[in-house]
């Protein structure tokens, strides 16, 4: 009987550290998701004066920094559409980045710098951040 006693105290001990350790790792996910805070959104209206030069030159190249640099492209083209209030530039794009440190990062790389003398020659652009709801 004692012995029955003693594996039944084991096997529940195993149990409960089971448990406790799902419940702890949950906590910890959850924590860590919490920190991670709000995305930012960065929206960047242009008004294209060299369609050539910012298709072949600009465009591509500043796609690749955004995305070395940790942002996502979610929008990005012509087709926009006024709702209400003065119209938006003809060409849209609207990129995701974890917080607007990366933001500030990228816009102040000299990749960026670099490009960004060339975009100045092509296009007119417009630019602002906002920042997201908490992601949950």
């Amino acid at each position: 009987m004692t012995a029955v006693c003693g594996m039944m105290k084991t096997r529940y001990a195993v149990a409960c550290s089971l448990l406790i350790g799902i419940a702890i790792g949950a906590a910890a996910v959850e924590s860590i998701r919490a920190q991670a805070g709000a995305p930012v959104y960065y929206v960047v209206e242009t008004e294209v004066t060299n369609l050539d030069g910012y298709l072949k030159e600009y465009l591509p190249r500043v796609e690749a920094t955004i995305k070395a640099s940790g942002g996502r492209i979610l929008a990005s083209g012509t087709k926009v559409a006024n709702v209400e209030g003065e119209p938006p530039k003809p060409r849209v794009a609207i990129v995701v980045w974890d917080d607007i440190e990366n933001v500030q990062t990228w816009r102040d790389s000299a990749a960026f710098k670099e490009l960004r003398i060339l975009g100045d020659k092509v296009a007119k652009f417009r630019a602002f951040t906002v920042e997201g709801l908490p992601r949950r």
